[in-house]
């Protein structure tokens, strides 16, 4: 549960409910200098369209931790968007223009997820505009890295192809099921990237929304062959055409980011998956033992 938390020593730990208001002021009490609202209910896409409701009831938090910010005078408050607010329309093809800021509009996101994020990213806008917060958002492109959720319905694909491929390895079962036809594009952000990203943006001068995501497109079979790779096996694939698949192909424009802070997210699939597949391999091989 520690890891889960990720609790520190040095840190004030807290575990609350930030969707209700008055939690939201408890833990921004003392008027810290920076806020960071990471908080969502989400998962991968076999969760979020099957749970569009709960998604969407993140709201309360992302107004609340809002309001609570302004209230105790908060310098900076960050807001993590993502991808799925970008109009789907423009993410029909696995051989995908990369996503531009300004392709969030005319609004067409993901049903449920992404029109929370969408929203919550105009409420931090607005509370820029009308009280003069100094408010920042940035849009994730699909985090990974060790110590994340990888298993239980919530994982992401990398944690997920890695979950699988350890499994079919430490079982003998020489078999990887994988969702739709494996040939649908995305990029992947080991966390390391996301977290330096997250601060440049936090502590800088420029105010519009913001890509923090890698610009290194793969398909899904590309992504197993790198699990492969890393675990020296090769598996037969069983494709399920009828899992949920996301949209056909997305990937990050890193224009603007480079352009405002001369960086974007560098980490390479192959060396970031590798320690998040060692983390998750340690995770199924204990489990295993039970």
């Amino acid at each position: 549960m520690n890891d889960w938390y990720q609790v520190h020593d040095t840190a004030e730990n807290l575990v609350r409910d930030v969707s209700l208001l008055e939690n939201a002021r408890e833990i921004t009490s003392g008027s810290p200098s920076e806020v960071y609202n990471l908080a969502a209910d989400m998962g991968g896409m076999g969760f979020i369209e099957i749970h569009k409701a709960e998604c969407m009831l993140s709201v309360l938090t992302s107004i609340h931790v809002l309001m609570a910010a302004r209230d105790e005078g908060v310098e900076r408050y960050f807001y993590s968007s993502s991808a799925c607010v970008y109009a789907a329309d423009k993410q029909t093809d696995a051989d995908v223009i990369a996503l531009k800021e300004e392709d969030a509009y005319p609004a067409m996101p993901e049903d449920g997820y992404g029109w929370e994020k969408l929203f919550s990213e105009r409420m931090a806008r607005h509370f820029r505009e009308d009280y003069g917060m100094a408010t920042r958002v940035g849009r994730y492109h699909n985090v990974y890295g060790p110590y994340g959720t990888w298993e239980g319905g919530r994982e992401k694909a990398p944690a997920a192809i890695c979950r699988k491929v350890i499994t079919a390895a430490l079982t003998g079962r020489n078999e990887i099921e994988i969702w739709g036809d494996g040939e649908q594009t995305r990029s992947f952000m080991y966390v390391d990237d996301c977290v330096k990203g997250s601060m440049l943006l936090a502590r800088g001068e420029f105010v519009e929304p913001l890509n923090i995501g890698s610009s290194e497109m793969v398909t899904i079979n590309e992504l197993v062959d790198t699990a492969e790779q890393i675990a020296g096996i090769t598996l037969r694939r069983a494709y399920n055409l009828d899992a949920p698949k996301g949209v056909r192909g997305r990937n990050s424009d890193n224009t603007l980011i480079q352009k405002e802070f001369g960086w974007e997210p560098s980490t390479r699939l192959r060396d970031g998956l590798e320690l998040t597949y060692r983390w998750i391999y340690d995770q199924v091989a204990a489990e295993l033992k039970t």
